[in-house]
C-alpha cells in the first residue's frame, strides 16, 4: 500500500511531546524518521517508566516508526556527522530553545545554507519573537498564559489539565506546517521554517473566550465543570460512578425538560436562551444532579441517548483500557517494545485516510539500535563507527 512520505527523511531532535510526536506523525505516514539523541540516553526516554529497563510511557507513544541513533552532536565530529545527516535530510524536528539550536547547529541559517530543500520544524514555547522568546517552557505555559488555566476549575483555585492537551497540540500543527511545507517544496524547490508554539497553541484553544472579553468585557471567572454558554453542563454522580452532560441549543434543552420530567423550565424566563442558561446553571445542575443520583451509570446514559442527549462516562485510565468502544474501534493499538513482555496500548493516528492510512511499522527504538546502520548509510565505515564508539561519540544497543 502506498505512503504518503515515503522516501521522506526526518531527523528528529525533539525532546519529551511537542517534537517527537510530530515527527511520529511524519512516521506514521512512511517518512524515515532518525532519532537522534545522546548516548546515555535523553530524559525524556525515561519519563513515567513503565520497562524493566526503566524506558517510560512518554517515550514509548512518541517514538514508534523511527529509527534509533545515539549521538553527541556537541562533540567536533558529532557535529560533522550532524551536518552529513542534515544534507541528505529532508525534514528537521527539534523543540529545542533559538539558542540551543544554533549552538548545535540547527538554527535555519545553518540547515538551509547546507541543504536549501530542508524544511526545518522547529517548536517553542513562547515563539521566536517578543519578550519572552527566550524563556524554555512546558505544556503548562500554553495552559497558563492562554486564560485556559485561569478559567478551569473554581474562582480560588485555577486548575491545570492532568494531560499536556497543548503539547499534542502543538505537535499536530507542525506535522500539518511540515506537511505543506513538504508541498510548498514541491512547487518551488525551497524549504522552509516551521514555527509552532506551545504559547500559540493554548492561545488557539482559548481564542473564543479572549474574543468574548475583548468585545464584551464580561470577566468571566471559572465555574467548575459547568458551561458559561449553555445549560446542564456539568459532572453529575450516579449511583455506580460518574458521567457528563452537555445540553446546548433549544431543541436539546427541550428534549431534557422531557428527560427530567420538568417541561415547564421551557418556558421559564430564566432558560431562555443557551447564555441564560449557563447564567443559570447551577439550578439546572441540580435538578439533573437529583436525576442521575437515582440511576446508575448506564441506565442514565441509555436514557439520555433514546432522546438524543450527549453525554458519556468518566472513566478512570482502567475504566478506559476495558471500555468496549474504545476496543472495538481500534483507538489503543497493541504494540511490542523489545525487552517488555507482552504488548502495550498505543494511541491510534488522529485520523483515519481510506486511501492512504497511516500504520505503525516499528516499535519504539532501543537507544543506539539503528546507530551502524544510519551512519552505514552517510557512507562511514565499520572502523570509522567503531572508532567513533571508542569515543563515545556515538552509543549502539548492547
Amino acid at each position: 500500500m502506498m505512503t504518503l512520505l515515503e522516501g521522506i527523511r526526518v531527523l528528529d531532535f525533539g525532546r519529551f511531546i511537542a517534537g517527537p510526536y510530530c515527527a511520529a506523525l511524519l512516521g506514521d505516514h512512511g517518512a524515515d524518521v532518525v532519532r537522534i539523541e545522546r548516548p546515555e540516553g535523553a530524559e525524556d526516554r525515561y519519563l513515567l517508566p513503565v520497562t524493566d529497563d526503566g524506558e517510560g510511557a512518554t517515550f514509548l507513544q512518541m517514538n514508534r516508526n523511527k529509527r534509533s541513533l545515539a549521538l553527541d552532536p556537541g562533540h567536533p565530529q558529532g557535529r560533522r556527522i550532524v551536518q552529513r545527516l542534515v544534507r541528505d535530510a529532508d525534514v528537521i524536528v527539534a523543540n529545542l530553545p533559538p539558542q540551543t539550536l544554533k549552538r548545535m547547529g540547527l538554527d535555519w541559517d545553518t540547515v538551509s545554507a547546507l541543504n536549501p530543500r530542508i524544511v526545518l520544524t522547529a517548536p517553542t514555547a513562547f515563539g521566536t519573537v517578543g519578550p519572552y522568546a527566550d524563556r524554555v517552557g512546558f505544556d503548562s505555559v500554553g495552559q497558563a498564559m492562554s486564560g485556559a488555566m485561569f478559567m478551569s476549575g473554581l474562582p480560588d483555585a485555577p486548575s491545570r489539565a492532568a494531560v499536556p492537551y497543548i503539547d499534542f497540540h502543538t505537535a499536530m500543527a507542525g506535522a500539518f506546517g511540515t506537511m505543506a511545507a513538504l508541498l510548498a517544496r514541491e512547487r518551488t524547490g525551497r524549504g522552509q521554517k516551521v514555527e509552532p508554539s506551545l504559547l500559540r497553541s493554548g492561545i488557539i484553544h482559548s481564542n473564543t473566550l479572549l474574543m468574548e472579553q475583548a468585545l464584551r468585557k464580561p470577566d468571566r471567572v471559572p465555574i467548575g465543570n459547568r458551561s458559561f454558554a449553555a445549560g446542564p453542563v456539568d459532572v453529575f454522580r450516579a449511583r455506580d460512578g460518574w458521567i457528563i452532560v452537555h445540553t446546548i441549543g433549544a431543541s436539546m434543552f427541550e428534549r431534557w425538560c422531557q428527560l427530567v420530567g420538568r417541561p415547564e423550565l421551557r418556558d421559564d424566563p430564566r432558560f431562555a436562551d443557551d447564555l441564560l442558561r449557563g447564567d443559570h446553571g447551577a439550578e439546572l445542575s441540580g435538578i439533573m444532579a437529583d436525576w442521575c443520583a437515582r440511576r446508575t451509570v448506564a441506565q442514565a446514559l441509555d436514557e439520555m441517548a433514546a432522546v438524543k442527549l450527549p453525554g458519556a462516562p468518566v472513566l478512570s485510565p482502567q475504566q478506559a483500557l476495558d471500555d468496549p468502544h474504545i476496543r472495538e474501534a481500534g483507538l489503543l493499538q497493541p504494540m511490542t517494545y523489545p525487552g517488555l513482555a507482552g504488548t502495550f496500548p498505543l494511541a491510534a493516528h488522529p485520523a483515519e485516510l481510506s486511501e492512504t492510512p497511516a500504520s505503525y511499522r516499528r516499535p519504539p527504538p532501543r537507544l543506539g539500535e539503528h546507530s551502524a546502520e544510519v551512519l552505514g548509510e552517510i557512507g562511514l565505515s565499520g572502523e570509522e563507527i567503531s572508532a567513533l564508539v571508542a569515543q563515545g561519540v556515538v552509543g549502539v544497543a548492547g
